[in-house]
């Protein structure tokens, strides 16, 4: 299996026919949708389930598929409705988000490599920067924290973003200008 291909090309691929074109698709975007499963959810327990309801979801839409956007978008679009769905069969506002805790999660504090805090004799100031900026995305409003956490995790772009979530570019644009400020001011202490 070629590494380079693009993610719509082994979609393609598997929608004729080859399974190992799925696994690759698989492996490379299962950590991240998990993570933002994660923190979307506040429930490790609900985000295994929507995950594997998403995945399953992809399998079932393979027949059908083409390409009309970028793969990730796609996926995240489908995401995003499972998620919209969960809540809304529990008549639930979106809870706050949990720090994913799997092995597999990136450090939220890789921003601040070659800063003083990155130095071993400083790990508990990194600890608690880490904890700090945990507990800021938690409280940032729902919408804003999913396009902060796709923005993060995916690196999409708003055009992307606005078309996962169902709104327009400038609604996203003003969603992840509010969440950088709440979070910037929330982290205030630690500039």
């Amino acid at each position: 299996m070629d590494v380079e291909r693009s993610d719509e090309a082994l979609m393609l691929a598997y929608r004729d026919g080859d399974a190992q074109a799925f696994e690759f698709l698989y492996q490379r975007h299962r950590s991240r949708l998990y993570r933002w499963l994660t923190h979307q959810c506040g429930s490790k327990a609900i985000a295994e389930e929507l995950y594997q309801d998403i995945w399953l979801k992809v399998i079932n839409a393979r027949d059908g598929y083409e390409v009309s956007a970028k793969f990730t978008t796609w996926l995240f679009r489908i995401a995003h409705n499972r998620l919209v769905d969960h809540w809304r069969a529990g008549n639930r506002a979106p809870a706050a988000s949990a720090a994913p805790d799997d092995e597999e999660a990136d450090d939220p504090l890789d921003a601040l490599a070659g800063s003083p805090l990155q130095e071993p004799h400083n790990e508990l100031e990194r600890q608690r920067l880490g904890a700090a900026l945990v507990r800021e995305i938690e409280a940032l409003p729902a919408p804003q924290r999913e396009t902060f956490l796709l923005a993060q995790e995916t690196d999409m772009t708003l055009e992307e973003i606005a078309s996962i979530t169902g709104v327009n570019r400038e609604t996203a644009k003003s969603r992840m200008r509010y969440a950088l400020g709440k979070l910037r001011a929330g982290l205030g202490d630690w500039r």
